[in-house]
């Protein structure tokens, strides 16, 4: 393809620069995101380009045109395959590229309307509140500096006194005052507070006043001990929110409590960081966030869907079939009462997963199945798969290990001979015993090195250990060979 056939979203990508020439999150291409996801997580090709291409769509529908761009609706994706594998680990992973509001949320814990239990609808709620939560921490650090020097201020009015009280001051006041001169005496005592503060300021600044305690006044919660309120869906969200603004117009009672300097600055920056941020900015930014970029993993979904019996009917529990109806306006595209307001879910990427062992996605009601068009399978782990998880991600299982006992002191290292034996076990217990994917290696690891880390310090400190083929076979092998025992401990 020629250079003048490039779609000009790709344009975009190569072409934009943000932070010093460091391309920003939103614009990278998806084979950059799938090379992101290679850093985390091994294999699943397939779920990486299927989640890479979503997250793409999403910038590409940022520069449609306004007249079509609200047509576009996300293609949500079903993640098939065992426990362990990557499926919640992409999701997580994809939010964070997009620096997108996320929510993980498992379908099992829905129920039917008309049930005792948590409504599809709270899945955006809690959406919401993620993303007011992001938006606010990108606030407050774009004030922090501001927010510092005010509570520097303050502290100073906390420590200098208003009026001067040294001897030396009254003096100058008095020989003023016996002049009459009412101005040189009230520029001689702005003088003089100014260098007084400004001593101050460098004495806090250089650190050597921080455990000085002093009184002062802080804010105390108002709505701390605000009633829950119960009822029917949307209407407890409404009434949460007119209570909140309620209560936000009353009046904050302050008390006096004594704290050091360092404990002062970082309550009066808290204030300070408060005051500056427009709250009502950040909800609006928050909800567009949502709605443009919100990303809701809904795991176990196949927890919902009813498998089909040898009679050819439904089973037992009829609320699955409720949850799934109750879904199905949320992921099509409706408007869920939040206590941040409105938010509309036509654009919120829904991405399912679920192992699919009974039931299968056909299950699944029609209407539902179609708002999942994209379905990818990700396959079991193989020996090799889990070789490469020990040995390649950035938060690799063994890289962790190294650096909890680098702390100690104790430097750690295993062969390549050692690491392939581990693999191996993973591979063999997770195909006799249960079959829990990347997680059996938390276990193994945990029973292998577990005498190791009680021991640290007292015995191992200050040494370079080595883990070998031999001490994995001799750690582990019992534990293998004993099916019944190997259920429990692996």
């Amino acid at each position: 393809m020629t250079d003048q056939k490039q779609p000009k979203v790709l344009e975009i990508a190569e072409n934009t620069t943000v932070n010093n020439s460091l391309i920003s999150n939103e614009f990278l291409t998806p084979n950059q995101i799938v090379s992101r996801l290679d850093k985390y997580i091994i294999g699943q090709q397939e779920a990486k380009k299927a989640v890479a291409i979503a997250l793409r769509n999403r910038l590409r529908r940022q520069n449609v045109s306004e007249e079509l761009r609200d047509e576009i609706m996300p293609n949500n994706i079903i993640m098939i395959g065992p426990t362990g594998v990557g499926k919640t680990e992409i999701a997580r992973r994809l939010a964070k590229l997009a620096n997108a509001p996320f929510v993980k949320v498992e379908a099992s814990k829905f129920t039917e309307v008309g049930y005792v239990g948590r409504d599809v609808e709270s899945m955006i709620r809690d959406l919401t509140d993620q993303a007011v939560n992001m938006v606010r921490n990108e606030k407050s650090e774009e004030v922090k500096e501001k927010a510092a020097n005010l509570a520097e201020e303050r502290l100073l009015d906390i420590l200098l006194p208003t009026v001067p009280s040294s001897p030396y001051e009254r003096e100058e006041d008095d020989a003023v005052d016996g002049a009459g001169d009412e101005k040189a005496s009230a520029d001689l005592e702005d003088a003089i507070n100014k260098k007084s503060r400004e001593k101050m300021l460098e004495r806090l600044r250089s650190g050597r006043m921080e455990d000085r305690q002093i009184e002062m006044e802080l804010s105390t919660d108002s709505q701390g001990g605000m009633m829950q309120i119960f009822g029917p869906l949307g209407q407890m969200e409404e009434l949460g929110g007119i209570m909140q603004d309620l209560m936000s117009g009353l009046p904050k009672k302050r008390k006096k409590r004594r704290v050091t300097i360092a404990e002062a600055r970082k309550l009066l920056e808290q204030e300070e960081v408060q005051k500056l941020i427009d709250m009502d900015a950040v909800i609006k930014e928050a909800v567009c966030k949502v709605e443009d970029s919100g990303i809701v993993f809904i795991d176990e979904i196949d927890k919902i869907a009813a498998p089909t019996t040898g009679a050819g009917g439904k089973g037992p529990d009829v609320s699955r079939e409720g949850v799934q109806r109750d879904l199905l306006p949320i992921v099509e595209g409706s408007n869920v009462a939040t206590k941040h307001g409105m938010v509309r879910t036509d654009h919120v990427l829904f991405i399912a997963s679920g192992a699919f062992h009974v039931a299968k996605p056909s299950d699944l009601i029609p209407e539902l199945q179609g708002r999942f068009p994209i379905r990818v399978e990700l396959k079991s782990l193989t020996e090799e798969d889990f070789y490469k998880i020990l040995t390649q991600p950035k938060n690799a299982l063994i890289k962790q290990y190294k650096a909890l006992l680098q702390t100690e002191g104790v430097e750690l290292d295993f062969t390549d001979e050692a690491i392939k034996e581990l693999a191996a076990i993973a591979a063999q217990v997770n195909e006799s015993v249960e079959n829990i994917g990347a997680r059996r290696l938390h276990t193994i690891m945990t029973n292998l090195l577990e005498e190791l880390m009680f021991a640290i310090p007292e015995k191992c400190s200050d040494e370079k250990i080595v883990i070998d083929k031999a001490m994995v076979g001799e750690k582990l092998s019992v534990i293998i060979k004993d099916r019944d025992l190997s259920q429990y401990i692996l």
